[in-house]
């Protein structure tokens, strides 16, 4: 059986889960919100060390302002209504992102969030916020010029957003087949899984559908 140290997700189909419902595309962010959640509780129950949500890229910054700020305010009321039960659950709450383009309420809001979580060590949640992977690597590079550092494959992984494990199983919903830009130095070996529902649809039991397809699968990173 496979180890499952790290899920990563991108959550596709939120705005058109909302208009398919003949309601907006904030609703479906708002539902996606629930969905979260579930799977936060699913990660607990099938001790999953690491899940890490694909939230907003540096690409989504192109959508409507008014979606925009929808998002982040959905952020803040999360952050403002759980993060007691997240400290309970003895989760860790990292960001992975160029936080420095973020409105100065949205950092306070995630700096507390890791203050106040950083010694947890039930279950961590990486959220990629104004993230894309391109930045990731030039910024992890940038950095290790700074440091004076050679740049090798290993000093990539240290100066990465966040020193955590490489996702394992990547989960995409909403049916399209791409990465959007999402951890392609970290994707290396990870297997990946499409989805046709929209996040709001997704459950706890295709979860567990997916990581028992993942602990049968034989992984070779390579070899034979």
């Amino acid at each position: 059986m496979n180890d499952l140290n790290h899920i990563a997700f991108i959550m596709d189909g939120n705005g058109r889960w909302g208009l398919k419902k003949q309601r907006d595309r904030n609703y479906g962010h708002l539902e996606g919100v629930k969905t979260v959640k579930k799977i936060v509780e699913s990660a607990i129950k099938f001790n999953v060390p690491i899940i890490t949500f694909y939230v907003f890229s540096t690409e989504n910054w192109r959508r409507p302002k008014s979606e925009i700020n929808y998002l982040f305010k959905l952020i803040s009321v999360y952050f403002n209504k759980e993060i007691k039960n997240i400290i309970k659950n003895n989760i860790k709450v990292v960001i992975s992102g160029r936080l420095k383009n973020l409105s100065g309420k949205i950092k306070k809001i995630f700096n507390k969030a890791k203050e106040e979580t950083k010694k947890n060590n039930k279950l961590v949640i990486n959220l990629a916020i104004n993230y894309g992977s391109k930045l990731e690597i030039i910024d992890a590079v940038k950095k290790i010029n700074r440091k004076s550092m050679e740049i090798t494959e290993e000093n990539i992984n240290k100066n990465l957003y966040n020193n955590l494990s490489f996702p394992d199983i990547l989960v995409r919903t909403g049916g399209q087949k791409r990465l959007s830009n999402f951890m392609l130095w970290q994707l290396e070996y990870t297997e990946i899984f499409f989805s046709d529902k929209l996040w709001p649809d997704f459950t706890n039991n295709d979860l567990k559908k997916i990581i028992n397809k993942y602990h049968k699968i034989k992984r070779n990173f390579g070899g034979i």
